[in-house]
């Protein structure tokens, strides 16, 4: 029996994983990651990080990425729920300036896959919200860079009905627009 099962998604690279969970009477066990399967099903990555995040309903983080050295992450909720997005920077892709977007949440147990050479952003959805990931990349804060999180051009469908406020950090705040970001990665 496969331990996950990975979809694909319509952008290249970006595809969504979901574990194999086996419940009984005392809770749940599943496992998040496998260099095994993972490398079987094609996908040979390697972490070097790991991150954790607590927010509040509404809290919007991104579009984030690092220009020079960009992360790879694999992302999961293990409280609460988000809508988790990836948008494609890479310069010769079809799907360059396009976006995915999915919910993560302690019940579906799905993680994402966001591959180097895309921003990432996430809203928290429920009343609060824990995000885990792991990186290929280490976070190098003099490399960080972002995109405006409601961006015109992008036009990120947000599932913002029963979010009262959007709530951004200082620095989400001044993120340029995608035409004046001007990142491509080649």
């Amino acid at each position: 029996m496969a331990k996950f099962e990975f979809a694909k998604t319509d952008i290249e690279g970006i595809f969504v994983v979901q574990p194999t969970v086996f419940e009984d009477n005392r809770g749940y066990f599943m496992e998040t990651y496998h260099e095994k399967e993972f490398k079987d099903a094609g996908y040979d990555l390697t972490f070097v990080q790991d991150n954790q995040a607590k927010s509040t309903k509404g809290v919007l983080r991104g579009l984030h990425l690092q220009v020079n050295y960009p992360q790879g992450k694999l992302v999961r909720v293990i409280k609460g729920e988000v809508f988790d997005v990836a948008v494609d920077l890479r310069a010769n892709s079809p799907t360059y300036g396009k976006w995915f977007g999915t919910i993560l949440s302690e019940e579906n147990k799905k993680q994402l896959f966001i591959p180097p050479k895309f921003a990432h952003g996430y809203l928290v959805l429920s009343d609060e919200a824990e995000f885990v990931y792991k990186c290929t990349e280490f976070y190098n804060s003099e490399d960080e860079s972002g995109i405006k999180w409601n961006d015109e051009d992008i036009s990120i469908d947000w599932p913002l009905d029963d979010v009262e406020e959007v709530i951004l950090s200082d620095k989400d705040k001044k993120w340029p627009s995608f035409k004046d970001s001007q990142i491509k990665y080649e």
